[in-house]
C-alpha cells in the first residue's frame, strides 16, 4: 500500500514528527514506473498524473488518466514514490481503496483498475457502475 508523508511539528516541542497516512488510491510499482517512463517522453515534462472518474461508457462511469502541468483548486494531491497524482474531490469518492496496476501480457498491455466499490462492469471492461 502506498503512503503519503507529512511533516508535523507538535506544539509542545520543536522536533518535527513524520506522520504516515494511507492514501485512498494505491498505485503499484509497475504502474508508477510506466507513468514515469511515459512522462519522460513528454515535452515539456508534466508536473503529474491526473486520475479520475468521468461519466460515460455502457455502465455509466469510466476511468480517466491524463498528464497535468498543475493541480486544480479542488484537487487532492498524493505522492507515490516521487510521482504526483492529482484527484478531484468527486472522483476521490469512486476511487477509494482502488488499486492501479500496469499489466503486460502477450495479447495487450495497459493500466488496470481494481476497484472494490464497483458493483458491475460492462462486457468490454472499460466502464463500470457503483
Amino acid at each position: 500500500m502506498a503512503t503519503a508523508t507529512a511533516a508535523i511539528t507538535p506544539d509542545s516541542a520543536n522536533i518535527p514528527v513524520t506522520e504516515t497516512k494511507a492514501t485512498p488510491l494505491n498505485m503499484t510499482p509497475a504502474a508508477i514506473a510506466k507513468v514515469r517512463e511515459i512522462m519522460a517522453t513528454q515535452d515539456p515534462i508534466p508536473a503529474g498524473l491526473r486520475v479520475g472518474v468521468v461519466g460515460g461508457g455502457c455502465s455509466g462511469f469510466q476511468y480517466s488518466m491524463a498528464f497535468e502541468n498543475q493541480s486544480g483548486m479542488m484537487d487532492k494531491v498524493f505522492t507515490y514514490d516521487g510521482l504526483k497524482v492529482f484527484i478531484d474531490a468527486t472522483s476521490l469518492m469512486y476511487l477509494n481503496n482502488c488499486i492501479v496496476d500496469y499489466v503486460e501480457t502477450f495479447e495487450a498491455a495497459g493500466f488496470k483498475f481494481e476497484n472494490p466499490n464497483v458493483k458491475s462492469t460492462c462486457g468490454c471492461g472499460s466502464s463500470f457502475s457503483v
